[in-house]
């Protein structure tokens, strides 16, 4: 399998580093020496730090001559991207990773339970790993929506840390629905995309049945925003390189492709993240060419800062979503607060229609050991603010996020709701439901075009402690919880992966100590709800490391089996005074007689009532164009129909 590590951004561990100087200069040992870096107050260290230029960086993502008393000035101390991490390793206000000696974990020592939600859990991280460049965290998972079979998870992967050119972005490959997945490995070794930063987004465009990768990219401004295309995913070879923003301090990208062919917006893909250029001002490009060209709008200035959290679009109508984050300041003191912006135009303009009470961050009190802007989950590991997801259907928006909960517990995960496209929403729903006072943190949501959600997050509840790399302590495991009804009404919250894993160590010196991936996104598609999450029961060298695992959870709210239905058909039937839309199920026999299947059109669900061995859809006056049918519940027993009304 593969090793991994822990890290929080490409933070160069500052022993490695003066190593590297040594050989290259030595001019700096005297000030910065291995004894002294470990007894470095943050006076000292910000002295130092004023009076260094660097000249010999270690790699491609420091700078040339970047001065390091600009490090606040320019916000690289609030930028969670790993070339943020490397500079301030090099400046001597961070430390990169480092191994830990623990025995070799034996996998009963796991805690294992039968499967609640989702499947078998599949290691994305194929092929084998050596040396410290073993971190793998951070995923972004997407489905083609043509062929549900074909699913990318891009993620950030350190084994390019120290490659010239520098790569640090990864990505897995399924072809079977996601039962398997091949690590993109090109002939040098590498990930095919090289000279990026990290931070993952894929995307899908189905005009083009195009996959874009997207990462921060030096070649775009000197750190913007690039994307590799391709039509064919699995092949290393055949990625293209493209720019969607060029900018000199980009930070934390997202992405959504709006893939409904009933959208008015069809075709329309987006980008959003932090310009740090001019502060850390919010900003969002789209494209309505395919990704060909794009347009720039702001969402907020870079004062207050408002995180760039994710950005998702209505599966029904098109309308975008952006979640945002006042961090307060940061620590673990700075008031939270969550703020919505929306577009209903295509991207072309926006609006914050919502702003939510102030909260209080998840943390057990600490800070990053390196950074004391990011609040941590484990004593100044695992740097988390209460990042989440949005999601949105039929004008329901959904959202979560965590909070620091009652009394001592670090973290809980709240979910809220809004019926009209994000202008209120409802008060905070709890989603984990355990009485222990254990972090639950960094919670993702995906909602299919049938109206179902699934909502999973990190959670420690199994375990009573947590130590960072130990292979016999087990740490966390991921749980979900699920509504089949567009998030009016939640199922019980239940395991999700098959294990408890350890807390994953951080041994690359190129990664900043406290990282172990900032966000998870999840999407849907007809038939599953698909996610992915950094994981720690893969042991190397004696050391739980840093894996990328994926799993799914059925789109459908169960009920009726695949193997009881016989076909599924669509058509539109020009009839006198308009097109008539027509959908027929048909089962095997009339044992389900009297349930109900539901047919989605366009986004909509309906539900169907089965008249004897058979469920009938009929919509009158049906728009021209073209409509695409699916059968959600059941999910993922038919392909979706697409019909032309004309």
């Amino acid at each position: 399998m593969k090793q991994k590590s822990t890290s929080q951004s490409a933070f160069f561990n500052l022993r490695v580093l003066i190593g590297l100087f040594v050989v290259l200069t030595g001019v700096f040992l005297a000030v910065i020496g291995l004894g002294t870096f470990s007894g470095l107050t943050a006076s000292s260290a910000k002295a130092q730090q004023k009076a260094r230029i660097i000249t010999n960086p270690p790699n491609a993502l420091v700078p040339a001559g970047f001065d390091c008393s600009q490090i606040r000035a320019l916000g690289i101390d609030r930028q969670d991207n790993l070339r943020a991490g490397a500079i301030m390793i090099a400046c001597g206000e961070a430390q990169g990773g480092s191994a830990s000696n623990f025995s070799e974990l034996m996998q009963q020592v796991l805690a294992a339970t039968p499967l609640a939600y989702g499947g078998t859990d599949v290691n994305l991280i194929t092929g084998t790993d050596s040396g410290s460049h073993i971190t793998q965290s951070e995923t972004f998972s997407w489905r083609n929506p043509n062929n549900p079979n074909e699913i990318v998870v891009a993620y950030n992967d350190s084994r390019g840390v120290f490659a010239s050119p520098i790569n640090i972005s990864g990505a897995s490959v399924s072809e079977d629905g996601g039962a398997t997945f091949t690590r993109l490995t090109a002939a040098n070794g590498q990930s095919p995309f090289q000279n990026t930063f990290g931070d993952p987004v894929a995307l899908f465009n189905v005009p083009t049945s195009t996959w874009f990768a997207i990462f921060l990219d030096p070649a775009c401004g000197g750190q913007g925003i690039g994307a590799y295309k391709t039509t064919t995913p699995s092949n290393p070879n055949g990625w293209v390189h493209s720019c969607v923003h060029n900018g000199s301090s980009d930070d934390r990208e997202s992405g959504w492709a709006d893939n409904n062919p009933s959208s008015p917006f069809f075709g329309n893909m987006y980008v959003s993240w932090n310009n740090f250029a001019d502060g850390g001002s919010l900003r969002v490009r789209f494209s309505t060419d395919n990704g060909g060209t794009w347009t720039e709008r702001q969402l907020a200035p870079p004062s207050p800062f408002i995180r760039d959290v994710q950005i998702t679009g209505d599966l029904a109508t098109g309308t975008v979503y952006v979640a945002g984050m006042n961090e307060g300041g940061g620590g673990t003191g700075g008031p939270r607060s969550n703020k919505i912006y929306r577009s209903t135009d295509g991207g072309n303009t926006w609006t914050n229609t919502f702003t939510s009470a102030n909260f209080t961050g998840p943390s057990d009190g600490s800070t990053c050991t390196s950074n004391s802007y990011f609040a941590t989950i484990f004593t100044g590991y695992w740097r988390h603010m209460g990042w989440g997801e949005p999601a949105a259907l039929n004008n329901v928006v959904h959202y979560v996020y965590a909070q620091h909960g009652t009394g001592a517990d670090p973290a809980d995960v709240y979910y809220i709701r809004s019926t009209n496209s994000g202008a209120t929403f409802s008060a905070p729903l709890k989603l984990n439901t355990d009485t222990t006072s254990r972090p639950q943190w960094q919670p993702n949501i995906s909602v299919s075009s049938g109206g179902t959600l699934f909502a999973m997050w990190y959670d420690a509840r199994e375990s009573t402690s947590c130590q960072k790399g130990n292979t016999t302590v087990p740490c966390y495991r991921m749980w979900g919880r699920k509504s089949t009804d567009n998030g009016a009404t939640w199922l019980a919250d239940m395991a999700f992966s098959d294990v408890v894993s350890p807390l994953p160590g951080q041994p690359d010196p190129g990664i900043v100590d406290c990282y172990v991936g900032d966000y998870d996104y999840a999407s849907a598609v007809v038939a599953d709800h698909i996610t992915s999450w950094a994981d720690g029961r893969i042991a190397v060298s004696g050391q739980s490391q840093q894996n990328t695992f994926f799993d799914k959870e059925p789109a459908g709210g169960g009920g009726i089996p695949c193997g009881d239905l016989v076909s599924f058909q669509a058509r539109c039937k020009h009839v006198t005074g308009g097109d008539k839309l027509q959908a027929k199920v048909t089962l095997t026999d009339t044992s389900h007689s009297g349930e109900q299947v539901t047919i989605t059109v366009d986004g909509n669900p309906h539900a169907v009532t089965i008249n004897g061995n058979k469920a009938s859809l009929s919509i009158n006056n049906e728009p021209l164009g073209q409509h695409t049918v699916e059968l959600t519940d059941p999910a993922g027993c038919f392909a979706p129909v697409r019909t032309n009304c004309q």
